[in-house]
């Protein structure tokens, strides 16, 4: 297998908003490949702040002008920035050569690589740090950048010498200076495509938008490339409708491309069985657990088996697979409670986390804390959504909004709203705004035996950590 380890067209680079989850693993593969990488950042916690620590990257604290007076040959600009960011500023007015994070990864490592993107509403974090592992697992020696931290590698990025480059393809907006998203940088060869759904409710007006936005990264696609999309999905099938490149369809129940059927499922995970076109692929493990992680795993059976990967070491990936921090991510067990972190926000990714935990846990108590933090959650779009998400638990923590000034007056999510119609559905649910409250409720009533799966795309507060002090005081 030829080599394609990077020789970078530029030695020293300075990332704005260093410790973003793309950024973060972006500097990784620039020190990787050679280049002498800093950067600033305002937010700084783990894990992507360990990992930039342990790597020997230096991270400046805040925006300042003065952090180019010594001119790097490149300065990176991560979608946190807005136009005034002082450094953004900076780069423009002393002619510095500046990109976006995408950009920077489309032009300095994807040239000669096929790319492999996974793109999707939800499940694409999971779904590519999989095809990474996999292609690893196999000895193709990929290189990947995944939005989410791999267990297996512990980080989230690898510069490998092999041809294969996976990327998590994110439909959000490039930056202020490119408002396109950024699965358009990334030049792919083969897509993954696992879901359509309406997210992003500052940036898309509507369903139509964001499908339009999925067809325009197929289109990139070549002639002699590949589309493997989910066929469960309406909205895929219908983005995928005028692809011109060969489509590979993979989904759950009977039908034509790749089938997956779990056998069973439990605490340590599902044997599950795979056909392609009908005929039985394999029989195989996973420590995961839901249809949505058998979907997302079928997706990856697809791609690799094009790679040339055979159907025993995929198997055998699988089964190894130690998933990604904040997906489903036993974080501890204190008084005999489990406390679980997940990265769930979409009312479907809710919906399908809380199933996979059900499914996993069977019939132990299962609580859900939920904290609404992004730009979609902070607003009314998907109101009536949740409170046919959390079907799956027994008892259910909503938290108060986080910064819910960044959501337009009139459009906001009502916290009490979500409850009160929780209650109607006959759940055990409440709004206890405060974390330490939080912790106090669940360090008081959580029995052992119990799970508590707490869901949020941010710290919540040290949440996770502070309620397996507060269980281990108890006990």
């Amino acid at each position: 297998m030829a080599s394609h380890q990077s020789s970078l067209p530029v030695r020293r680079v300075h990332l704005v908003g260093i410790c973003g989850t793309g950024m973060g693993s972006l500097a990784g593969l620039l020190a990787d490949a050679g280049a002498e990488v800093r950067g600033s950042d305002e937010a700084v916690y783990p894990p992507m702040s360990t990992m930039l620590r342990d790597k020997g990257i230096r991270v400046l604290e805040g925006y300042s002008a003065q952090h180019l007076d010594d001119r790097p040959d490149l300065v990176v600009i991560g979608n946190i920035a807005t136009r005034a960011n002082p450094e953004a500023e900076t780069a423009a007015q002393r002619g510095i050569p500046f990109l976006s994070m995408p950009q920077a990864i489309g032009r300095l490592f994807l040239e000669g690589r096929h790319s492999i993107v996974v793109a999707g509403t939800h499940g694409k974090t999971t779904t590519s740090g999989l095809m990474a592992w996999v292609l690893s697992a196999a000895g193709r020696d990929p290189s990947f950048l995944v939005g989410g931290v791999l267990r297996n590698f512990n980080r989230s990025y690898n510069l490998g010498g092999g041809e294969d480059f996976v990327v998590e393809g994110d439909e959000y907006e490039t930056s202020f200076f490119d408002k396109g998203p950024k699965f358009l940088h990334y030049r792919p060869r083969s897509v993954i495509l696992t879901s359509v759904e309406y997210d992003h409710a500052e940036m898309y007006p509507d369903l139509a938008s964001v499908k339009e936005a999925f067809r325009r990264l197929i289109d990139l696609v070549p002639a002699d490339g590949l589309l493997v999309y989910c066929a469960d999905d309406a909205n895929v099938r219908e983005v995928v409708s005028g692809a011109r490149c060969l489509r590979v369809p993979y989904g759950c129940g009977r039908g034509e491309g790749w089938r997956g059927h779990v056998r069973a499922s439990g605490p340590e995970g599902m044997e599950f069985e795979v056909s392609r076109d009908g005929r039985l692929f394999g029989v195989f493990r996973s420590p995961m657990t839901g249809l949505h992680n058998l979907r997302n795993i079928l997706g990856v059976c697809a791609v690799a088996h094009h790679r040339g990967v055979a159907a025993q070491a995929i198997g055998d990936a699988m089964a190894s697979f130690e998933g990604l921090k904040r997906r489903q991510e036993v974080r501890g067990v204190a008084a005999g409670v489990t406390v679980i972190d997940d990265f769930a926000h979409h009312p479907t990714a809710v919906r399908a986390t809380l199933e996979a935990t059900r499914d996993r846990y069977g019939a132990r108590r299962l609580w859900a804390v939920f904290e609404p933090r992004t730009n979609t959650t902070r607003r009314s779009v998907f109101q009536d959504e949740y409170a046919r998400s959390f079907d799956d638990v027994d008892r259910i923590v909503i938290a108060a909004v986080d910064h819910p000034e960044r959501a337009p007056q009139g459009s906001r999510f009502s916290v009490e709203r979500l409850v009160a119609d929780l209650q109607a559905r006959g759940k055990n649910a409440l709004y206890v705004p405060a974390v330490p409250d939080i912790v106090a409720l669940l360090a008081r009533e959580a029995a052992p035996d119990d799970v508590v799966l707490v869901m949020s795309n941010g710290a919540f507060g040290g949440l996770h950590d502070r309620l397996l002090a507060a269980l281990a005081g108890r006990a």
